[in-house]
């Protein structure tokens, strides 16, 4: 007899599904939940996927994400979707999309870019879509971010 453990539907939140494979627990830092929390959350990690091989899926429950928290999460995981649950049902469903511009929102890898001195500058890359993912690069610098972008998020 096969078992399986199942995750429990939510009655209002937010799903994000299609994150690539290992990318959950960095989806949940940048929803600030790291640690303790009140909220109930479910990630689940290395499920078979028929489009992406394996994946992870995010449950939040009572909370929609803001529109920044999505541009961050398009960062580590292009090919997520995100559905609005509300009632228990999908009210609203959107893939993410990487911006073309971020702002304020990576720090360059570059000690020596003016983005990391006491200059009042603030902090912007160019964001390229790739088949291995996302690329970004300082418009001050030209210092390419690739791999690990969740370390460098502020």
């Amino acid at each position: 007899m096969k078992k399986e453990l199942r995750v429990r539907p939510i009655k209002n939140g937010t799903v994000i599904d299609h994150i690539a494979a290992g990318q959950a627990l960095n989806v949940l830092k940048i929803l600030g939940i790291v640690g303790r929390t009140d909220a109930v959350v479910s990630a689940v990690t290395n499920v078979p996927s028929k489009a992406m091989g394996k994946k992870d899926i995010v449950k939040v429950e009572d909370r929609e994400l803001a529109p920044h928290e999505v541009d961050k999460i398009a960062l580590i995981a292009p090919s997520a979707t995100i559905n609005i649950i509300r009632e228990y049902k999908v009210k609203e469903k959107h893939k993410v999309a990487p911006p073309n511009m971020i702002e304020g929102v990576v720090k360059c890898a570059n000690p020596n870019c003016i983005s990391n001195t006491k200059e009042p500058v603030t902090s912007k890359f160019t964001v390229d879509k790739h088949e291995k993912g996302v690329q970004l690069r300082c418009v001050y610098c030209e210092r390419i971010i690739s791999e690990n972008i969740v370390e460098h998020l502020f």
